[in-house]
Parts: structure tokens; C-alpha cells; sequence
């Protein structure tokens, strides 16, 4: 599905501006477009710049951008300062394409082997563009089965799920899971894998949402606006987190002893004292590049096992719109930027 709609209280500039090139800037080097910003603030601040085309150092590709995914955290990162340094800026970690070029002493891939992966988080942002150069080892080859929007919806979101639910809770078949926003980005790869696992799987989400989750594999579903998680008497050995704050905190107390809740964004001050409490271990995950986790998301593609859904693809001349889109925080599965 493509969307280029927005509503008309939402301030994006005109999806057709592209600022100028500076020449000193190039000294007549290969260009590219990119989604830039030199400000931080709303979806106003991106434009489409002309920028120098960047070229792989050693252990590094350069990509042709063929869609990257946007996430929840390029959104506050275009908005305020968290890890990245100040502007000018190209945000996008998520990214599928094709091999451009190599660098020095790069043997994994070939010029013309399509990949995708996700750029090192957090300092290798630069995905919404027409090129990226990333290390090799943060990319694998993209199924054959997908395309490239498919492929560039996964790496970010799956990362997170697979290195919360595996690497860090070491779900089991038979186990209990508990995850929040269970529609989002990161929740509905998170019920695929969790479901993959053979673990029984409950998640939070709005009423409307409830038969995609089951859809997805999910076992039992919550309505967060309408019951509360914590009024229940199941306890659960993993509960995946993705909101933070007090829903970290609550969490706790619907973990089995020796359970794992596993935050994504940090808790309110008393979640660890709450966890110590109840003999139950509490975590914050900030996702990293991984070669093994991109392999074992592409096995599970590959097997038919895991899909992301897209909601809505904008080409790179209307990423203001696709992150005004994805900051009213309705969105179900993942937003896709096209570029080729």
C-alpha cells in the first residue's frame, strides 16, 4: 500500500523541495539525495538535499538504497538530541539495496549482491538516501523471496525482537510471553518470533487489533483501553516491554519469579527496587548491529516464518509526511521510504 496522504492539520513542507547542492561540498564528486535535516523539530525540518555521494572505507560497502524503514526513533531523533551529535543530519538505519562498490579487504559481498541489514545503532544513521556505506558485517543478503520494501521493514524492529526474546530472555518452547504493543513495529515480529519459538503468547494492543494479532500467531490479546494486564492472575516468564515508564514498573508484577522483563525504552525509577523485590530479573535492550541475529531473521523469511507488514510506503521526496504519518502512533507494522 502507498500513502501520500497526510491530514491537513499536519505541517509538512512541499514534498518536491530539494535544496540546493553546495558545489564546494562535492568538488565535483558523485551526488546523491538524501532526507536531511540541518535543524532539529517537527517533520518541517527534513528536506531533500543534494549531498555528496559517499564512498566505502575499509571493511565497508556502499549500497544503493532501494527502500529503508523508519522507526520510532527516527522520529525523536529528528526531534531532539539523544545519541546522534547535532545537525545537519541524514537519519534511517533500516536499509535494503543492492552492492554498489567495496572497500579494502571486503569478501563477504560483490557489486550487485542485494543486501539488507540495519546501520550500527546508534551512530550510523544515514539510510534515508539514495547511498549508504555501512560495514559489511552489518548486512546479509536479502531473501529472494521478499522484495525490497519487505526486506527494508525488517532489520531494525526484528533485531530488537530477536536479541529481547533470544539472545536476552532466552524464550522456550512451552514458556509464557507478555508483549506490549504487541501491533507495533516491534511487537508484531516479536509474536512471530516468540510464536516461532513455541512459547504462548499474549499481547497488548487496541480492540481493532486484535484479530491481526491473532493472525500473526498470537494466543490471547488485551485491550489496553479497555482492561488492565496486571488484573489477572497468569504470570509469564518474558514480558517484552516497549513502551517504558510505569508499564515497565507494573510488569513486574505479573512475572513469575525468576522471570525477565525486557524494557526498550527505561522504566520509572522504582522498576528495578519492584524487580529485586519480586525475584525477577529487569533489563533495558538497546538494539546493536548483528550479522547472526540479520541471519537468523533472513532463515526465518526464508522459511515463511516471519513477515513484516507495511502499512503504508512514501517515496524519499515525502519523508516529512511519512514521519508525521508515524508519529500519530496509529500505525500497525512498520512505514517503508522507497527510493529506487
Amino acid at each position: 500500500m502507498t500513502s501520500t496522504e497526510t491530514p491537513e492539520n499536519l505541517n509538512s513542507p512541499d514534498p518536491a523541495a530539494t535544496d540546493a547542492p553546495d558545489p564546494a561540498a562535492s568538488n565535483g564528486a558523485p551526488v546523491m539525495l538524501a532526507l536531511h535535516q540541518t535543524d532539529l523539530g517537527g517533520p518541517e525540518v527534513l528536506r531533500l538535499t543534494e549531498l555528496p555521494r559517499p564512498t566505502p572505507g575499509p571493511g565497508e560497502i556502499l549500497v544503493a538504497v532501494h527502500a529503508a524503514g523508519l522507526n520510532p526513533t527516527d522520529f525523536k531523533h529528528r526531534a531532539m538530541r539523544i545519541f546522534l551529535p547535532p545537525p545537519p543530519l541524514t537519519l534511517g538505519w533500516d536499509v535494503s539495496g543492492t552492492v554498489v562498490e567495496t572497500g579494502f579487504g571486503v569478501t563477504l559481498f560483490r557489486p550487485g549482491d542485494e543486501v539488507f541489514g540495519m546501520l550500527p545503532y546508534p551512530y550510523g544513521a544515514g539510510s534515508h538516501a539514495e547511498y549508504v556505506t555501512g560495514p559489511t558485517r552489518a548486512f546479509v543478503t536479502k531473501p529472494a523471496g521478499i522484495d525490497h520494501v519487505q526486506a527494508a521493514a525488517l532489520p531494525l524492529a526484528a533485531l530488537t525482537a530477536w536479541q529481547a526474546l533470544v539472545d536476552t530472555a532466552d524464550l522456550q518452547a512451552g514458556q509464557r510471553v507478555l508483549i506490549h504493543a504487541a501491533a507495533g513495529g516491534v511487537g508484531h515480529l516479536a509474536v512471530q518470533i516468540a510464536k516461532e519459538r513455541g512459547a504462548h503468547v499474549t499481547g497488548t494492543a487496541s480492540a481493532p487489533k486484535h484479530d491481526f494479532l491473532r493472525g500473526l500467531g498470537a494466543d490471547a490479546c488485551i485491550d489496553y483501553r479497555a482492561e488492565d494486564f496486571t488484573d489477572t492472575e497468569e504470570r509469564y516468564d518474558v514480558v517484552l516491554d516497549t513502551l517504558g515508564g510505569q508499564t515497565a514498573t507494573r510488569s513486574v508484577s505479573v512475572l513469575r519469579p525468576g522471570g525477565v522483563l525486557v524494557s526498550l525504552l527505561p522504566g520509572a525509577e522504582d522498576t528495578l527496587a519492584a524487580a529485586e523485590k519480586a525475584q525477577v530479573r529487569a533489563v533495558t535492550l538497546l538494539v546493536e548491529h548483528d550479522q547472526a541475529g540479520m541471519r537468523a531473521v533472513a532463515e526465518l523469511v526464508d522459511r515463511g516464518r516471519l513477515r513484516a507488514h507495511v502499512s503504508a510506503t512514501f517515496p524519499l521526496a515525502e519523508g516529512a509526511r511519512a514521519h508525521a504519518q508515524g508519529e500519530t502512533g496509529r500505525t500497525t507494522g512498520k512505514l517503508v521510504i522507497t527510493v529506487r
